[in-house]
């Protein structure tokens, strides 16, 4: 299948992979210097700045298309995500109280934040693109993991006036703006990379299961349990 695919220039597969991944880091270096000048200058709030990039880091997924399949530096896609995991170990240990990053993809101002939700972000991030590489599971845990529970909170802080508690307090708005985000984000990006495995029913079913999840969850350890969830339901249904 490969074989089939034409590269950017007529460059070896290496190469066209290798533009791909430059590509990647430009789009997802670009948000933190954008959202901390939003902060610093505009007063954007930290939670809206955090939940922006989240958004923004699940979507790199829209350039899985552009790898060339069948050679081992498509696996290259995830390469971003690890830089990113090894920035945040080193942030979350060292960082200043003014790094751009701890501004931006915190709550509190805290750096050991990094070390919690956004790490477990960027561990996903490299699971769904090695072992699930364009593979339904992993593009779908993905899209919900970035949209629905990047929207949640947006919703819930700006819109939110219906509470209900399990374990940490949520909003039936915000589980609203995760279920419209995960259903939508999910058909999206699905069909844009694996549009043969293109199933509406089962990933709006998915996208309320993950919801539902989502609402139960502990704040920090949806980053985990959304993925493994989502995996596990796209193997089974």
């Amino acid at each position: 299948m490969g074989s089939l695919q034409s590269t950017f220039f007529s460059l070896p597969v290496l190469w066209h992979n290798l533009l791909v991944t430059l590509l990647t880091f430009a789009y997802v270096f670009s948000v933190p210097p954008l959202m901390d000048y939003l902060v610093t200058n505009h007063g954007l709030s930290r939670d809206i700045s955090r939940k922006i990039t989240h958004i923004c880091a699940g979507s790199v997924i829209v350039f899985l298309p552009l790898f060339h399949d069948g050679h081992w530096s498509q696996y290259l896609n995830v390469t971003v995500f690890v830089v990113w995991a090894l920035l945040f170990v080193q942030k979350g240990l060292f960082a200043a109280d003014d790094d751009q990053a701890v501004k931006t993809m915190t709550r509190t101002g805290d750096k050991k934040e990094l070390l919690k939700g956004t790490l477990y972000f960027v561990i996903a991030g490299i699971v769904c693109g090695t072992i699930f590489y364009k593979d339904f599971q992993g593009v779908l845990a993905m899209a919900v993991l970035g949209w629905g529970d990047g929207l949640a909170p947006i919703f819930g802080m700006k819109m939110g006036k219906m509470k209900y508690r399990v374990l940490c307090e949520k909003t039936v708005e915000g589980s609203l703006a995760f279920f419209v985000g995960s259903a939508l984000a999910g058909l999206f990006f699905v069909w844009l990379v694996v549009p043969a495995a293109l199933n509406v029913t089962v990933i709006l079913a998915i996208a309320l299961i993950a919801t539902i999840i989502e609402g139960v969850s502990p704040k920090e350890v949806d980053n985990i349990l959304i993925p493994v969830a989502v995996v596990a339901l796209a193997a089974y249904l």
